[in-house]
């Protein structure tokens, strides 16, 4: 064994054996031979060498040389599902939720039928035609708590506190949320899931450095797709824009494709943590030339610092549940199921329009979009029949739809039945509730 760290030591002396051994394996044999075959051999010329190199030592270096090249290559393809950005992804979209908000915007019109109200009544007598219009919106969010509370993107929740919120989570359940707070500076809202059960989350406590050049991952409900992601790199901090009248200061940029649905969604770096939140996509600039990578994110610390002011606030109000009743209760439930608003028929009104006395419910205002505007039932039909009950007060509309539940058929037989029984128009139509 005295030969070994000489020969350890001297690189000609090394070099010489892996010279000769590499001839062996790259100019010997063109053909695939056995491995035991090819041992043999090896061993062969390596005691064939001079002496001071024939040592247990070089036999040891040539089985190790052969195991490299006759058995299955070490350095195969690396597992997909080890790549650090598939981890940092998992790690995170548990925690992803996509949010559905639903207002209403209310504004009342006028037309000659209210005139023709005023004429005769006066306006204090007139019930004013208010036409209700559901806007939706889809956009992303993230719980950074395990009781369900939600940061995301102020415009993405604005004014649907007073009807409804629903949130989906990347497990595909559903849950009702209500907004506790927002800030339209920092452009952020707080929500919170109606649910007592504990959520997976993302953490605050420990978020990325946000360094130029690194990897960054965007995640959200891009275009209506949920759990999508996109990757890049952080581009720039600190950046102020301007997007649709809307002034955005120290924001972070990036490369990673932002688009319609994303905002509210987390940006995380490869290791999981939270780098900030999707909030908007310049695809313009101020002169109208076309951009490409220009993301922009509200950064981690921002985020962190907006969430411990709307922590507070949430401690201090009370549960909204009262609100959303209040506010569903006010809706009748022709204008909630059909889209109609009505009105008794009653003495005056029946001998001004010319109408039977004492039948029917007069329809004052129907909502753009709505069941019965599909159904092409107009503003100053009557309603006489729901189903097989007739009708002559909302009140007894009402009752009868108090029953219905969404998507029922229900039949509704509405037209004119003049004073003076001539010109008798009516029509079932059965109307599927919304």
């Amino acid at each position: 064994m005295k030969a070994i760290p000489a020969f350890l030591g001297s690189a000609r002396a090394a070099r010489a054996v892996l010279g000769a051994l590499a001839e062996n394996i790259l100019y010997s044999r063109p053909q695939p031979v056995c491995v035991w075959r090819g041992r043999q051999e090896l061993h062969a010329r390596a005691r064939a060498l001079p002496g001071q190199y024939a040592n247990r030592g070089l036999i040891l270096i040539v089985n190790a040389l052969l195991i490299l090249t006759t058995s299955t290559p070490l350095f195969a393809q690396a597992d997909p599902a080890s790549e650090p950005t598939v981890l940092a992804v998992a790690k995170v979209l548990p925690a992803v939720v996509n949010i559905n908000t639903e207002r209403v915007v209310r504004r009342t019109v006028r037309d000659p039928f209210e005139d023709f109200y005023a004429q005769f009544f006066g306006y204090d007598r007139v019930r004013p035609r208010e036409i209700r219009q559901t806007l939706q919106s889809l956009g992303s969010g993230f719980i950074i708590d395990p009781a369900g509370y939600i940061i995301t993107n102020q415009h993405v929740v604005e004014r649907a506190a007073d009807l409804k919120i629903q949130v989906t989570t990347n497990d595909g359940k559903t849950y009702n949320a209500h907004y506790i707070a927002g800030d339209d500076k920092t452009d952020l809202a707080f929500i919170k899931i109606d649910a007592k059960t504990d959520f997976p989350f993302v953490s605050l406590d420990d978020i990325s450095q946000n360094i130029l050049g690194q990897t960054v991952i965007v995640v959200g409900n891009a275009v209506g797709y949920g759990s999508s992601i996109s990757r890049g790199v952080l581009s720039a901090v600190n950046r102020s824009i301007t997007v649709d009248d809307i002034d955005y200061k120290n924001l972070v940029q990036t490369d990673a494709a932002i688009n319609p649905g994303n905002s509210g969604g987390p940006v995380i770096d490869i290791s999981g943590r939270l780098v900030g939140i999707s909030s908007a996509k310049m695809a313009f600039t101020p002169q109208g030339v076309p951009t490409q990578g220009l993301g922009f994110a509200i950064p981690a610390d921002v985020v962190r610092d907006s969430v411990n002011r709307f922590k507070k606030i949430a401690q201090k109000q009370p549960a909204p549940k009262t609100q959303l009743a209040t506010s569903e209760a006010s809706v009748s439930n022709a204008e909630r199921l059909f889209g109609m608003q009505l009105q008794n028929l009653s003495q005056e009104l029946s001998n001004a329009l010319g109408y039977a006395q004492g039948r029917g419910v007069l329809i004052t205002g129907i909502e753009p979009g709505s069941p019965a505007d599909e159904a092409g039932i107009g503003r100053g039909l009557v309603i006489y029949r729901v189903g097989q009950s007739d009708v002559n007060s909302v009140k007894q509309v009402e009752e009868l739809l108090g029953r219905v539940q969404s998507g029922a058929n229900v039949a509704f037989t509405i037209g004119v039945i003049r004073a003076s029984g001539q010109g008798r128009q009516l029509a079932t139509l059965t109307i599927a509730a919304r």
